[in-house]
């Protein structure tokens, strides 16, 4: 029985879950502070000490999560329930059409030096124009029995989508997620997925033949090879009406998975705040995605995540000013700039609305808020919060 499903009931309030992406973060040296702890938040710190506070993990006690299976969890979706790969979170990012039994994977344009090895994930972080030109470069590729479709998505990010017959979903990443060592040859983690491991193998050859003179990016990697699940849609769920203001696809392609609207042509927080006041009457539920405090964290740029979050608290006197009913502040995962990378550390989090009960949280931080009211509980127990402080969920049995 699904509980929430069963209770979930349509009213007019407003909740907004607003994400800034690998939020949590370490301390650079012994007995300093995270990035959050030393971000300038007054707006923050103050929303906290009229806010319940807590931590929140988001797939269970030492799992560090992938992006995808963090938001789900944020929207109150069991990540283990609903696997899904990033190369269909990136198709449905960008709107490509897919079909049931197609398969999608991520890719990463890379550089690799004389001796195959890989010396940066990313290319350099090349802009989307020049991904653009080389998705275009790529059209030329050829396999038989199988249409091949490569995109851009953003930066040094593209996706590419294989149509044809008998294809399956069950090859592992080529991304080795670390330099100095060459791609991983495509591998079936299953038996039908023998023959897309060799189709991959081929499509990789024939990319690297293209981009042999290419430079920075001169290879690919490739990750999260999948299909399009079915999924039930916010609205189904929770009887909301959810938008989503992201200005990353792949946040955009996991919101339009779940069935939000998607509120497109944003580029800044100021793009954001402007989006929501227009969109403000016609939805119940936002979800304000933050993309670069992860990306400041994965490049190792302490400081940098330290701006991006206080440029984000800046943005909150606008959403304020909307006088949402709920409002949760958090992220999907942990990003230490200390480690470069996702980390399996629980997450801070505030939750404010009407008829709360404050805690002693004065600063919004992940030992400040590690003492709040909700201590550490399963980040999909946020949205039953969201809707339960919203009026949204009716009362369970006589």
């Amino acid at each position: 029985m699904n509980i929430v499903k069963e209770l979930a009931v349509k009213n007019d309030k407003k909740i907004v879950l607003l994400v800034m992406d690998g939020l949590g973060g370490l301390p650079m040296e012994k007995g300093g502070k995270t990035e959050l702890e030393t971000a300038k938040t007054p707006v923050m710190d103050a929303l906290a000490m009229e806010s319940e506070c807590g931590l929140q993990t988001p797939l269970g006690i030492g799992i560090t999560p992938g992006s995808a299976p963090g938001h789900f969890s944020l929207f109150g979706y069991n990540p283990f329930d609903y696997s899904i790969g990033r190369g269909v979170v990136a198709a449905m990012g960008i709107n490509f059409p897919m079909k049931a039994g197609d398969v999608a994977a991520r890719i990463n344009f890379a550089t690799k030096d004389s001796g195959g090895n890989i010396t940066d994930r990313r290319a350099g972080r090349i802009p989307t124009e020049k991904c653009a030109e080389l998705c275009d470069m790529l059209k030329s590729i050829d396999i038989e029995g199988v249409k091949v479709s490569v995109q851009p998505v953003k930066d040094y990010r593209a996706v590419v989508v294989f149509k044809g017959e008998g294809l399956s979903d069950k090859v592992a990443d080529t991304d080795p997620q670390a330099t100095g060592v060459k791609p991983l040859n495509p591998r079936p983690t299953a038996e039908d997925g023998r023959r897309m491991a060799e189709i991959t193998a081929e499509f990789v050859l024939q990319v690297n033949k293209i981009l042999k003179n290419s430079k920075p990016a001169n290879t690919i990697l490739m990750r999260g090879f999948a299909e399009l699940p079915h999924i039930p849609s916010m609205k189904d769920q929770y009887k909301l009406n959810p938008a989503a203001l992201a200005v990353y696809p792949d946040y955009k392609g996991i919101s339009r998975l779940l069935g939000m609207d998607i509120i497109e042509g944003l580029t800044t927080l100021e793009d954001q705040a402007e989006a929501l006041k227009i969109n403000w009457s016609r939805h119940d539920f936002f979800f304000v995605h933050h993309k670069y405090t992860d990306s400041k964290g994965e490049d190792g740029n302490f400081n940098a995540k330290v701006s991006e979050i206080e440029k984000v608290d800046a943005f909150l006197p606008e959403l304020l000013e909307l006088k949402p009913d709920v409002l949760i502040i958090t992220g999907d995962h942990s990003t230490p700039a200390f480690l470069k990378a996702h980390s399996g550390h629980p997450v801070p989090f505030l939750i404010h609305a009407e008829g709360i009960r404050p805690d002693d949280v004065s600063h919004f931080g992940e030992r400040s808020c590690a003492k709040g009211l909700w201590s550490n509980i399963p980040g999909e127990m946020l949205i039953r919060l969201a809707l339960s402080y919203a009026g949204k969920l009716k009362k369970y049995g006589a």
